[in-house]
């Protein structure tokens, strides 16, 4: 591997957004070699890829090998999928603040990771506060680089179906041409664009950065 090349980790690549953003950094020269940190092994052909098999029970065992330059957290689940709240909030909480200690242990210099638009620790709502909680808690570990994206519903096809986010797919389509002003980081984004303005995040200069959805549609069309 080219020693100006990049290394870039992959957590949640079998995932909407995750899949993207692996595809993208396959074809992004900057980045020589691609970690894909995965519970069982998914069929992306490049010479790129490197697949490492983890479970939540075994996370610490990965620990040194979770190396490299940027770092790219796209892990997520619903309650419905994780099967209740508290399997919800150890995968969207805890296991994201696990693999961010254990990245800024090892040196990793980017970490951008996905939250969720309107996520805070004090929400009402239980999925907000838990990604307002997970927010706060990666916050508190070094990276040269932090970089927090909270995008608004999410277009692109996924493997399950989420009927909420489809109903808030549809309204949102309706409506999007109303969304302007401050309601304009509502409109809903495409997963793809979500993806490549996480790449540029991860190549921004120093910083803790909380961007917003309007933000991500910008830098994505870059």
């Amino acid at each position: 591997m080219d020693d100006n090349k990049l290394t870039a980790i992959v957590f949640g690549a079998s995932g909407l957004t995750g899949r993207f953003v692996t595809e993208q950094l396959i074809l992004d020269s900057r980045y020589g070699e691609i970690k894909l940190f995965v519970r069982k092994e998914i069929k992306i052909p490049s010479g790129k890829l490197r697949q490492y098999l983890f479970t939540p029970e075994n996370i610490a065992e990965i620990e040194s090998q979770i190396t490299g330059d940027h770092l790219f957290c796209c892990l997520g689940s619903t309650i419905k999928k994780a099967g209740s709240k508290k399997a919800f909030f150890e995968i969207d909480h805890n296991m994201v603040e696990k693999i961010a200690k254990m990245a800024a242990v090892n040196k990793v210099k980017s970490f951008v990771v996905i939250s969720s638009i309107g996520a805070k620790d004090t929400s009402g709502n239980f999925y907000l506060s838990t990604k307002g909680k997970m927010e706060e808690s990666v916050k508190t570990f070094t990276f040269q680089n932090l970089s927090i994206v909270r995008p608004s519903i999410l277009m692109g096809m996924r493997k399950e179906q989420r009927t909420f986010e489809n109903i808030g797919k549809t309204f949102s389509k309706l409506f999007s041409p109303l969304m302007i002003g401050s309601l304009k980081k509502y409109k809903p984004i495409h997963s793809a664009t979500v993806a490549k303005a996480m790449i540029e995040l991860a190549n921004r200069p120093k910083g803790c950065f909380v961007v917003e959805s309007d933000e991500l549609q910008e830098l994505g069309k870059n």
